[in-house]
């Protein structure tokens, strides 16, 4: 049987730096999409196969673009594959210019982020199709799918429908650093918008008329960290985070704080013990409210709205997507090894929508800092396994369901 054709990494290598150079943070990712539709076009990929779906209209942040979605059909039998990344990048990365310097790409405005978070994951996956089209290489039903608004919520996964795909039976998606990494599981994320309603008064000549907001926020957050419900937290055997991460309140000193908005976090594997979390943030700012008072006895008022940004999975070992990537990793001479994640990732949503998907790295190093890098050679290793995993046919002998 034939082995896996050598992955064409200089195409590789410029592909990446021609996706660093564009601008595309989450909500305007167009003019990504459309450079990666001209990539695919001039590799001879159909027009018809190429499509968009309707996932910016859906989301909170006002998108310009959907999901892409290419689908190709077979050349040989086999299971449909999906080979995924997203499109948008951090604020920090706008203005890229990506230089290479030794081992690394890098900016070379030291002001901006690289990108490579994940437009490495994009190069990975249109570059395996470049390859897989110009070479007219066998290859089994594939999937692609360039997902928008991943850093602002996941919301191009949380918004793509399996049927849409063509209901893949393997799917990889390609976002991170290490790729021998193969991370099977994520955390569930739960975020709280906290509004605080104080009472104003003039500061120097009545402060005892007023309810300071920013006293009710202060003393349910310093309560949270004495109780041990804020950062890490370890209870009975259980382990989740928390986080308070923005505050804002107040206009001026010599105003008691009318009003305070907070924005805060619970995560965990386990929705229980995470539900837990969550009601004890509730609960610590709901006694807050109770403690601070006015003279005549007043009290301010706490209104917490919460949602459910994505749950929590896990991916058995013998999963058949775990099973190919770990076979695929071993063939490229790397020593394949699994991990769970404690930040969410594309793959929660994939998973929620019926498509159990396993992540790979592709080399981004010190993501979301103008210290980003992209490590080259495992840029390419993740090439040389995308491909394989789109036209190995060994790939197909994992038992599915």
């Amino acid at each position: 049987m034939a082995s896996t054709p050598a992955a064409d990494l200089a195409k590789a290598r410029a592909i990446v730096l021609d996706l660093l150079a564009i601008p595309g943070v989450s909500g305007d990712e167009k003019a990504v999409a459309e450079r990666i539709v001209k990539w695919l076009r001039d590799a001879g990929c159909p027009a018809s196969a190429i499509r968009f779906d309707s996932a910016h209209t859906k989301t909170p942040v006002k998108g310009n673009v959907g999901n892409l979605i290419v689908q190709l059909p077979g050349t040989m039998p086999g299971p449909r594959r999906l080979l995924m990344a997203h499109m948008d990048t951090v604020p920090v990365c706008l203005g890229a210019k990506p230089v290479v310097a030794g081992k690394m790409i890098k900016s070379a405005d030291p002001k901006t982020g690289l990108g490579g978070d994940d437009r490495a994951g994009v190069a990975v996956v249109l570059a395996t199709a470049v390859q897989i089209l110009t070479s007219k290489l066998p290859h089994p039903p594939l999937t692609l799918l360039f997902g928008i608004q991943e850093e602002v919520g996941l919301y191009g996964a949380r918004f793509v429908k399996a049927a849409d795909l063509g209901r893949p039976k393997l799917a990889f998606n390609f976002d991170g650093g290490a790729v021998e990494k193969i991370t099977v599981g994520a955390t569930g994320g739960y975020r709280m918008d906290i509004a605080i309603e104080g009472i104003p008064s003039h500061a120097g000549v009545a402060p005892e008329k007023g309810v300071s907001a920013i006293a009710i926020a202060s003393l349910a957050i310093a309560s949270l960290v004495e109780n041990g419900w804020h950062g890490l937290i370890e209870k009975n055997g259980k382990r989740g985070t928390s986080n308070v991460g923005v505050v804002h309140a107040g206009a001026a000193t010599n105003v008691v704080a009318e009003s305070a908005s907070l924005r805060a976090e619970a995560r965990g594997h386990d929705p229980s013990f995470r539900g837990k979390i969550v009601r004890a943030i509730e609960k610590a700012f709901a006694d807050a409210a109770k403690k601070v008072k006015s003279a005549d006895g007043r009290c301010g008022k706490v209104r917490v709205d919460g949602r459910l940004d994505y749950e929590a999975f896990r991916l058995d070992e013998d999963e058949p997507c775990v099973v190919a990537a770990r076979e695929a990793v071993a063939a490229v001479g790397l020593v394949p090894r699994t991990d769970i994640s404690n930040g969410g990732l594309d793959a929660n949503w994939m998973a929620a929508n019926g498509v159990p998907t396993v992540t790979l790295g592709c080399g981004q190093v010190d993501i979301h800092t103008t210290d980003e890098k992209l490590d080259i050679a495992a840029f390419e290793n993740a090439c040389r396994v995308a491909l394989r995993l789109a036209t190995a046919s060994s790939v197909d002998r994992v038992d599915l369901p």
